[in-house]
């Protein structure tokens, strides 16, 4: 078959094609490795984790994959995920020198960077910042390292700095919440802070405010870390949920700050 008939058919079959992939490309789901292995102090608040973000998963329009397994950090295996999530994957403070294992190390680390410079996003969880001390690229990207914490979980005063986030548009601009607080070091100072601690409300002398949730683009790659989410009873508490739906679905470009909040910063 060939002139003006042929022509027609092949661009027919061509818009065809060009809609199917227009399709695919509406209909992706993004995919979130959602990675928990520690080998420092493990959280019990893992497991209601995991639960409760699958369940957001649900909800917001993404996939999640739970793992242990350092092997996943390979090229082919973080090949089909859109963002990994560190879920108080902890290595542990360094101790006479040294830390608890590290489990980034060697190829793993290259395909967590070559992972980070396509583009993959980054998702940190309360001791996802107490891991790997002796990777001061890791500590950069999540956006500094676990220095210390009060004992117990106080409930503490926080305060909204950047309230255009899709992590902070749901919080109100002062509010008490119990938790774990963290006390950091070696703050990257390219982060966005979105809420701090007043370190007063729970007992302690410092006068500055603490960071507790921030964001920031590195190599590429969008991050947004939290402090929050020590506590079992954080993953069934409605306030906490709506910060970490929301910095996960920036981080995942599935939500944006609104224009007039942009506009006005």
């Amino acid at each position: 078959m060939t002139g003006p008939l042929s022509f027609r058919l092949a661009l027919a079959v061509f818009a065809a094609m060009a809609v199917g992939v227009t399709v695919r490309a509406e209909t992706h789901k993004p995919r979130v490795l959602v990675f928990s292995h520690t080998t420092g102090w493990r959280h019990d608040s893992i497991e209601p984790a995991r639960d409760a973000i699958k369940a957001l998963a649900a909800r917001d329009g993404y996939e999640t994959v739970a793992s242990e397994d350092p092997s996943v950090f390979s090229e082919g295996g973080l090949a089909g995920f859109d963002a990994v999530l560190f879920l108080s994957s902890t290595t542990g403070m360094p101790k006479d020198g040294a830390e608890e294992p590290m489990w980034l190390l060697g190829d793993k680390r290259d395909a967590l960077q070559a992972f980070v410079k396509g583009g993959g996003a980054v998702i940190g969880v309360h001791a996802a910042a107490d891991s790997h001390y002796g990777w001061p690229w890791y500590g950069r990207i999540i956006g500094g390292y676990f220095k210390r914490h009060p004992e117990g979980t106080p409930e503490g005063a926080l305060n909204v700095v950047d309230a255009c986030h899709p992590a902070t548009l749901a919080l109100p601009a002062e509010f008490r919440r119990a938790d774990e607080w963290y006390f950091f070091s070696d703050v990257n100072p390219e982060t966005t802070i979105l809420v701090t601690l007043d370190p007063g409300s729970i007992g302690e002398p410092e006068s500055a405010p603490v960071p507790v949730a921030w964001f920031h683009e590195f190599e590429g790659a969008r991050v947004f870390y939290t402090a929050m989410g020590h506590t079992k009873e954080s993953y069934a508490e409605p306030l906490f949920l709506q910060h970490l739906s929301g910095g996960i679905r920036w981080a995942l470009k599935l939500e944006e700050a609104p224009a007039s909040c942009r506009d006005a910063r």
